[in-house]
C-alpha cells in the first residue's frame, strides 16, 4: 500500500474517533460557577414551609395583585375623609370608619384610648420687606407653612431680621446679640444625589433634624422665630411641614427655592421679614389605635402585627403618608376572607394614632400590652410610601433571614425579594416591640420620589399607582402569613 494511501486511511481514523468525541464534548451544557447556582432549601426552610403553607402564600401573592380593595379603602379615607390630624374631626371619623370596615372583614375589633395632641394651622405668610437692591415700594413673598408644636406671632405678625446659617456648629459659633431677637433660617439643604440614588431615607435623616431641634436651639440664643429650608427632595415651591420640638417660639418651613433667595441676599447685606405664623395648641383630646384580631386557628396567643399609621398631616390628604400604610394593613385580612384561609396565629391589624406628633398612639399601646410581647411573633409597618416594594427593612437574627428564604423565592415575581438588616426599627410605630427583642419589618419601597410629596399640600391620592399599591399589599399580606402560619415561630 502506498504511503500516502495509508497515511490517509489512518489519519481518517484518528478524526473518526476524535471529532465525534469532541462533538459529544461540546454538546454538554457548561457548568455555572458556584456561586451562581441556585441556593439549596434547607431541612429547617423546608419544615417550617411545607408545600401546602407554599401553595397558600402563593394563592395569596396572586389574589393581592388583582385586588382593588386597598385602593377603594385609600381612597374613602383621602378623599372623602380628608386629613387627618390628630385630635381633629376628620382623625376620629377615620377611626369610625377603619373599624366599621375591620368589623365587616368579620375581625374581633376595639378601640385603644389614645389621649393626643390638638395643634391646629392658622394664617401662614411671610414677606421680605428690606434686602439689598430693594425697588422702592416692593416687597417679595417668601412662601411658608409652620411646623407642628409652632407657637404663634402676634396676629399682625412680627419683623426682623434673619439670620442663615447651613447647620448648627454655625450657629453655635454667633454670639447671643448676633441671634436674639432676630429670626434664624436653616439652610441645611437637602441630598437631592443621595435620593435619586435610591438612599432617600438615610438623606432626610440628615436634614431634619433641623426641622425637629432647630426651633430649640435657636430659642436657647433668644431668636423671634426660627425657619428651615423645607425638608424635600425636589423644589416645587412646596412647603414641607412636619414635628418640631415646641421651643416657645413660631417655627416655619420655607421652600428650597426661598431659602436659596434669602441667602443670596443675605449675602448681600440686612435682610429684614415680616413674618405671620398663627397656629394654635388647643387642649389635648380623645383618640383610638384601631386594633382589630384575625384570631388564630392554633396559637390564638401568639400575634403577628401588620400596621400603619392612620393619623396625618393637614396640607394634603395623607395618602402616601401614611393612608397607604393603614389600607395595606387592611387588605392582609381581607385577602385572607375571601381566599377562607386561616393563619394559625392571630394576625393583628392596627392603624396607629398619632405618630406625626409625638407617637402617643404606639406609646399607649406599648403601655397596654408591653407584658404581651414576648406572645407577639412578629411586627410589620408601612410607613414609607406606596410606590414599588423592593422587600423589607428587617431587625431580625440572621438565622431568622435564612429561614424566610421561602417567602422571599414567592415574591420573586414583582421584584420584593431583599432582606435589608437595619440597625434601628424599621417603623417609628414598632419600634417598641423591635426593641423588645419582637422580630421587625418594614415594607421597603423605591422612596426615590417619596420625599418629592411628603408633609405637602401634594400628597394626595393621585400620587398612588393602584399597581404598585396592590404590590405592597401582597408583600405585607405574603409575609403576614408566612409568618402567622410556619411551624415555629421565628428565632429572636
Amino acid at each position: 500500500m502506498p504511503k500516502t494511501l495509508s497515511g490517509f486511511i489512518l489519519v481518517t481514523a484518528l478524526l473518526n474517533v476524535v471529532l465525534p468525541a469532541r462533538a459529544a464534548q461540546n454538546q454538554q451544557k457548561p457548568q455555572p460557577p458556584s456561586w451562581a447556582a441556585a441556593p439549596q432549601t434547607s431541612p429547617a426552610q423546608q419544615d417550617n414551609f411545607p408545600p401546602q403553607l407554599l401553595e397558600e402564600i402563593a394563592a395569596i401573592k396572586s389574589a393581592a395583585l388583582a385586588d382593588d380593595y386597598a385602593y377603594r379603602q385609600l381612597a374613602h379615607l383621602t378623599e372623602n375623609i380628608g386629613p387627618r390630624p390628630s385630635g381633629s374631626p376628620q382623625a376620629k371619623a377615620a377611626v369610625e370608619y377603619v373599624a366599621a370596615e375591620l368589623r365587616q372583614l368579620g375581625l374581633d375589633v376595639h378601640l385603644e384610648e389614645v389621649k393626643v395632641p390638638h395643634w391646629v394651622r392658622g394664617a401662614e405668610s411671610a414677606e421680605l420687606v428690606e434686602y439689598a437692591g430693594q425697588a422702592p415700594g416692593t416687597t417679595q413673598k417668601i412662601v411658608l407653612t409652620a411646623l407642628g408644636g409652632s407657637t404663634s406671632t402676634p396676629a399682625e405678625g412680627l419683623t426682623a431680621d434673619v439670620v442663615v446659617v447651613n447647620n448648627f456648629d454655625e450657629l453655635r459659633a454667633l454670639s447671643h446679640d448676633q441671634v436674639a431677637g432676630k429670626i434664624v433660617l436653616f439652610n441645611e439643604i437637602f441630598d437631592k444625589q443621595k435620593a435619586a440614588g435610591g438612599l432617600a431615607f438615610p438623606a432626610y435623616g440628615e436634614a431634619v433634624r433641623y426641622r425637629g431641634a432647630g426651633a430649640k436651639a435657636a430659642a436657647d440664643l433668644e431668636a423671634a422665630a426660627a425657619l428651615v429650608r423645607s425638608v424635600g427632595s425636589a423644589d416645587f415651591r412646596l412647603p414641607h411641614t412636619g414635628w418640631s420640638f415646641p421651643a416657645g417660639i413660631p417655627a416655619g418651613a420655607v421652600t428650597a427655592e426661598d431659602a436659596e433667595l434669602i441667602a443670596h441676599l443675605s449675602a448681600q447685606g440686612k435682610v429684614r421679614m415680616h413674618l405671620t405664623l398663627t397656629p394654635q395648641k388647643l387642649p389635648d383630646g380623645v383618640s383610638h389605635n384601631v386594633i382589630a384580631d384575625l384570631k388564630g386557628s392554633e396559637h390564638p396567643e401568639q400575634i403577628v402585627v401588620v400596621s400603619g399609621h392612620l393619623d396625618s398631616w393637614d396640607l394634603g390628604t395623607g395618602a402616601i403618608d401614611d393612608g397607604a400604610g393603614v389600607v395595606i394593613a387592611m387588605e392582609c385580612t381581607e385577602v385572607l376572607q375571601k381566599l377562607h384561609l386561616h393563619p394559625k396565629r392571630t394576625l393583628r391589624v392596627i392603624a396607629w394614632m398619632d405618630e406625626e406628633s409625638g407617637g402617643a398612639g404606639s406609646q399607649t399601646y406599648t403601655k397596654d400590652y408591653s407584658t404581651e410581647f414576648a406572645r407577639h411573633v412578629a411586627a410589620i409597618e408601612s410607613d414609607a410610601g406606596a410606590a414599588h416594594p423592593l422587600g423589607f427593612d428587617v431587625k431580625i437574627s440572621p438565622k431568622a433571614m435564612d429561614l424566610l428564604r421561602p417567602v422571599t423565592d414567592v415574591l420573586q415575581s414583582f421584584g420584593a425579594t431583599v432582606l435589608q438588616p437595619s440597625t434601628y426599627p424599621p417603623g417609628a410605630d414598632i419600634a417598641a416591640m423591635s426593641e423588645a427583642g419582637v422580630p421587625a419589618f418594614g415594607i421597603m419601597e423605591d422612596g426615590r420620589t417619596y420625599f418629592h410629596y411628603h408633609h405637602t399640600a401634594a400628597d394626595t391620592l393621585d400620587k398612588v399607582v393602584p399597581s404598585e399599591l396592590r404590590e405592597n399589599a401582597a408583600a405585607m399580606a405574603v409575609m403576614a402569613y408566612a409568618l402567622a402560619s410556619m411551624k415555629e415561630p421565628l428565632p429572636r
